[in-house]
């Protein structure tokens, strides 16, 4: 039985990962920075039919040493890490520069960059050791190099993360490990419901409508994730929603869905 780990997985896209994993009969290890919210998760995927094993450990990404005891944790219990995937970030990109709360911006830079390069150093390592394994990074806006009202510090984030995650691809390049990267698109998440309500009724309004085109629920998109991870060739860069399917998405104008009706939004 084969054993993931996903970084950020209490909630949002890593939980739709590890929820569409633990369905495929996957061992599974979920993290997040609360102890309550891990726990909770573990609960709700132990009620999901599978055959594998769930475990929970809070993580804060950040920090070099607490990833390190996360692989540990997950080769204690499972023996070997099979796929590792760097998910946990924060996003605030509602919000010119000047009006970030330098805490903001700390948790941005750290969570997203340092947590994904502490993630591929560890998850590298261990997998180096064990004679294998894939490791995939999730990126998303910014990490194409387009400019996007809002997401100037969560973009150049994620710019940052495409250049190191090209680079260490070379690096690894001849070896056992696998290390590849997946854009989810646009996905209706927590931290997109609390932006919503930052913007407030006016300021969502004018956003909603390009939303409603693009954005999917983390239920749908889990499964297109998880095929793209499974499949994934060393050192691939992989989109959920090309070109053409975007381009059908704009054709249609976003006919029929309303993706944030339950979210009173």
């Amino acid at each position: 039985m084969q054993t993931a780990v996903i970084t950020g997985s209490s909630r949002g896209i890593g939980y739709g990962l590890a929820h569409e994993l633990r369905r495929r009969g996957w061992n599974v290890v979920v993290t997040g920075r609360g102890t309550e919210s891990v726990d909770d998760a573990v609960r709700r995927l132990g009620e999901v039919e599978g055959a594998g094993g769930v475990t929970g450990v809070p993580c804060d990404v950040s920090d070099a040493a607490a990833v390190q005891a996360l692989w540990d944790t997950a080769v204690t219990e499972y023996e070997r890490v099979d796929l590792w995937v760097n998910n946990a970030g924060v996003a605030r990109t509602v919000h010119p520069v000047a009006d970030l709360r330098p805490e903001w911006i700390t948790e941005m830079v750290t969570s997203n960059m340092l947590g994904t390069m502490f993630g591929c150093q560890v998850a590298a390592r261990g997998m180096g050791a064990q004679g294998g394994g894939t490791i995939v990074n999730i990126l998303g806006g910014g990490s194409d190099g387009k400019i996007r009202a809002g997401m100037t510090v969560y973009g150049a984030t994620k710019r940052g993360l495409r250049a190191f995650t090209d680079a260490f691809a070379k690096e690894l390049d001849g070896g056992p490990v696998v290390l590849a990267s997946v854009s989810p698109g646009v996905v209706v998440t927590d931290g997109m419901v609390r932006e919503a309500h930052e913007l407030g009724p006016d300021g969502f309004a004018a956003n909603r409508r390009v939303l409603n085109i693009l954005a999917d629920h983390v239920e749908d998109v889990a499964p297109e994730i998880v095929d793209l991870m499974l499949s994934a060739k060393h050192g691939a860069s992989l989109k959920r929603m090309g070109a053409l399917r975007l381009g059908r998405r704009f054709a249609t104008g976003g006919r029929g869905r309303d993706v944030f009706a339950r979210y009173d939004l």
